[in-house]
């Protein structure tokens, strides 16, 4: 049988997603605690594949994950039972049955993800770790206007890793929404992104060049120049993981997955920190 998983989890203990050998990461703690659940030997684990790799400090709102099992429990069961073992700043949200041709990666339709800024003259204190800190006001409207040319499908080479594994650094970036909450010199602003899939420290470097164009040190046509040279050296420094949150991928109704993960479903949305 294979299983769909819901995770959500607060990144900031963890070295990413993958695993390591120290054993810091999520995916360690998820597949030994799905292997407590299932009565595997001690020191057996439970292998999982997820939808999208999260770094060292990004937090996962909706990260989806499979794995093949032939031990027959009920979907809640797999939940409850799992959560059990997991510590508290991971917890499954939903198990669900899916037919052998699902694949978390493979079959996903977009990818999205929401960066969480803090505008405060001050540093983050009792978010300090789960959102990013801009000292400085932001232009909302210049931001915007930057972002309407991000929209779109792009070669983001500018905005890549250099140890970014993709095939190819073109991308669909179906959609870039910036919106402020509050109002003042404190506020926070919301980056949400959707694409087909992103590159490795694709939003937090598109970040570090939007802020750049908030603080007024860019136009908002600049990001098109950057985009042009197709070179990371021309683009901002990347941004911190902190605000970072997965928000999730989207899938076809076909494989019955709960709503939030369905395309033309119930987007998920940011609502606070984990």
């Amino acid at each position: 049988m294979r299983l769909a998983l819901g995770i959500r989890y607060n990144g900031q203990a963890y070295e990413g997603w993958q695993s390591q050998r120290s054993g810091r990461t999520v995916q360690d703690k998820l597949e030994a605690a799905l292997a407590k659940f299932a009565g595997l030997p001690a020191g057996s684990r439970v292998s999982t594949l997820c939808a999208g790799r999260t770094d060292a400090g990004v937090h996962g709102l909706m990260q989806v994950v499979h794995f093949d099992t032939d031990i027959e429990r009920a979907p809640f069961s797999w939940m409850r039972g799992t959560n059990r073992y997991l510590p508290d700043d991971i917890a499954v949200q939903w198990a669900h049955p899916v037919p052998d041709e699902f694949h978390c990666r493979a079959s996903a339709l977009a990818r999205r993800y929401v960066y969480v800024l803090s505008q405060s003259p001050v540093r983050p204190s009792l978010d300090a770790g789960r959102v990013g800190w801009s000292m400085y006001p932001l232009d909302g409207d210049a931001m915007r206007a930057a972002a309407a040319l991000l929209v779109g499908r792009h070669d983001f080479s500018s905005f890549r890793a250099s140890a970014c594994q993709a095939l190819s650094p073109v991308k669909d970036l179906r959609r870039l929404e910036i919106t402020r909450v509050g109002n003042g010199e404190r506020c926070r602003w919301h980056f949400e992104f959707e694409a087909d899939a992103f590159l490795h420290h694709m939003i937090r470097n598109l970040m570090g060049s939007l802020v750049r164009i908030g603080r007024g040190d860019e136009r908002p046509e600049w990001i098109t120049e950057v985009l042009e040279a197709r070179s990371r050296k021309v683009a901002a420094p990347t941004f911190s993981a902190d605000g970072l949150y997965f928000l999730g991928p989207l899938y076809d109704a076909k494989w019955g997955l709960p709503a939030e993960a369905t395309f033309q479903g119930e987007r998920a949305s940011y609502d606070g920190p984990p």
